[in-house]
């Protein structure tokens, strides 16, 4: 018997010390704001528009192996920008795109991305993302692929996303809702490329 308790205490200082090293061993990686870019390209009947949105804040969450596991972003919509035009009709441009025929930036000031589920696509830090995409406050789930790889003591990838923003109330000049528009038809899709490192 008292061989059998000497053995049993072993056998879970063992698996306590296993499960701190695993504990230790996990870890959430913070978004380099400085290395990190949101990228936007809208487009309408002619021609198209194109800019950035801020990374407020954001991690990535890797288990014992260094293996993906969930993370979440937060865009600043207040920062929305244009680089296509300059002067009055960048203003003009931004402006609209800030107010509520569009996304609302005074009342929904934040969109973000939450992480639901990681799928490994058999190479290293090859992953298929599931996740959930809120934008004025809906909520849709989106699918991606996306690389990760090491860069020095950080982790970068990129992710392109095509966006339906009908979908999130964003409505203004869709010919999804409005009829006889003609020229001035915006697209209800559009393009977001992600650049993103975390350390």
């Amino acid at each position: 018997m008292k061989n059998l308790i000497i053995t049993l205490i072993a056998f879970l200082s063992v698996g306590m010390m296993w499960a701190n090293d695993t504990d230790i061993a996990d870890r959430t990686m913070e978004v380099l704001n400085s290395e990190s870019s949101v990228h936007w390209q809208a487009y309408k009947v002619g021609g198209n528009h194109e800019g950035f949105v801020d990374i407020k804040s954001g991690a990535l969450e890797f288990d014992a192996e260094g293996k993906l596991t969930g993370g979440h972003f937060i865009m600043d919509m207040t920062t929305i920008s244009c680089t296509d035009l300059s002067g009055s009709s960048n203003e003009k441009l931004v402006g609209h795109l800030k107010s509520d025929d569009f996304f609302d930036v005074a009342n929904h000031p934040e969109a973000r991305l939450d992480i639901k589920r990681v799928i490994s696509r058999g190479l290293p830090g090859d992953y298929r993302i599931v996740a959930d995409l809120t934008i004025k406050d809906i909520t849709h789930e989106i699918r991606f692929n996306t690389l990760l790889e090491e860069k020095g003591s950080m982790k970068v990838g990129s992710v392109d996303l095509v966006i339906d923003r009908s979908k999130y109330n964003v409505r203004y000049g869709s010919g999804t809702f409005f009829s006889n528009l003609g020229d001035n038809t915006i697209y209800d899709e559009f393009d977001i490329s992600v650049n993103i490192a975390v350390k």
